[in-house]
């Protein structure tokens, strides 16, 4: 396959506006992963709210979006990307804006879930409507949205921390805007595109995962994942920054992982091969988690912005070896993958916060080093069956990498 870069180079700027007003929206979809980062503390305070129920918020999210993933090609498989694209932003705004007027937790949480549907209804569709739409080939559509995904996760924290200085409400509130301008864009600019010829059952990603391939990556991706979360759920409350500098120093952290997913993790594939890679990141990204649990504030704030590196790399291999280790539709395989790793973003909010409560603030660090390791582990006792080679990746098949979720 050509080097997107190359390919994309010329063409990523001179796209029709149905691909802008997408790609914008992505960017606010990315950004809703991150936005409650910096106003976990003063969500929790402004509710009377442990660490524990705050982090719910997360729970919720993604485990209505583990769940959504079997139910995402279903529905665009029928009614076509454009109406599943606008039917997930509504969703959005509807249940952001309701989230800003949360009265307990409970209810903060309840709305974050039907949040986390619709965004799942739209990142899962807005690449094969970006590819469908772009101008200068699928290589310029895929950075473009490569470019949006980084960009929204980098600045999901900024945002937060910016209106959430003044309330923990403003966020919810702002994304709810930001959406329903999205919304509008995309019915104004964006026509519907062809529907698959084929139609999309509910079980077909969990039929993927029977390959041995596909298997052990998503069980992978599982303990990653759990490492992940841990990172950006937890660590609000470890560090204990103003809105302002939590936001700042998960903005950082955002860009790391975005300049290390979209430019270094190809570069490194190309040399050292996808496996090596995989497992030497989940390895260093182990051992940064271990020192920021047990190391000074400072000590703590550096390890937290240089865990976007190690997050920005595994991504994106893990993204290609769940695209390409089996013979599953790319769609099919990506929902299946998803579903399983998913479920590990909703548990590690969850259970860090009641381990610090067993035994100290340490110990959720070094459970997030274990699984970390253990995602090491799977890739190299399966090795045989995670062999990829990307060169067998071919340029027609782009279009279909419509559910890499936020996957990188």
């Amino acid at each position: 396959m050509d080097d997107p870069f190359e390919a994309g180079a010329g063409g990523i700027l001179r796209q029709p506006k149905a691909v802008w007003a997408t790609a914008g929206a992505s960017v606010v979809a990315f950004m809703g992963i991150g936005l409650v980062d910096p106003i976990l503390p003063s969500i929790a305070k402004g509710l009377d709210a442990t660490a524990g129920q705050v982090s719910l918020l997360f729970t919720s999210y993604f485990l209505i979006t583990a769940v959504a993933m079997l139910i995402t090609g279903f529905v665009s498989s029928r009614i076509g990307g454009r109406r599943t694209l606008l039917l997930g932003l509504a969703f959005v705004v509807v249940f952001a804006g309701l989230a800003g007027t949360s009265d307990s937790v409970a209810e903060l949480v309840g709305f974050r879930a039907g949040w986390g549907l619709g965004n799942a209804l739209f990142v899962s569709t807005a690449l094969a409507v970006i590819v469908g739409a772009a101008a200068g080939g699928s290589a310029a559509a895929i950075l473009l949205y490569e470019s949006a995904l980084g960009l929204g996760m980098a600045c999901g924290p900024l945002v937060g921390a910016l209106l959430g200085n003044q309330s923990w409400r403003y966020p919810f509130f702002g994304t709810a805007f930001l959406m329903a301008v999205g919304f509008l864009c995309i019915t104004a600019f964006l026509k519907e595109q062809p529907k698959p010829a084929r139609k999309t059952s509910p079980l077909d990603p969990l039929r993927a995962l029977g390959h041995g391939g596909l298997a052990s990556t998503a069980v992978s991706a599982f303990f990653y994942n759990y490492t992940f979360f841990t990172v950006l759920a937890f660590t609000p409350f470890v560090l204990d920054m103003t809105p302002y500098r939590s936001g700042a120093v998960f903005f950082a952290w955002g860009l790391l992982l975005a300049v290390f997913s979209v430019l270094v993790a190809p570069r490194l594939q190309r040399r050292f091969g996808s496996l090596k890679v995989l497992g030497g990141s989940l390895v260093l990204l182990a051992a940064d988690v271990l020192v920021l649990g047990y190391g000074s504030h400072t000590t703590a704030v550096v390890c937290t912005i240089l865990s976007g590196a190690f997050i920005g790399v595994n991504n994106t291999v893990y993204t290609e070896l769940a695209l390409g280790v089996s013979d599953a539709p790319r769609p099919v395989a990506s929902a299946g993958y998803n579903f399983v790793r998913w479920f590990a973003a909703a548990a590690a909010p969850y259970f860090a916060p009641k381990i610090e409560e067993w035994t100290d603030i340490h110990v959720p660090f070094v459970v997030a080093a274990v699984t970390a390791v253990l995602g090491a582990v799977v890739v190299f006792v399966r090795r045989n069956a995670l062999t990829h080679e990307t060169e067998e990746l071919e340029p027609r098949h782009a279009a279909e990498d419509s559910v890499t979720v936020f996957a990188n």
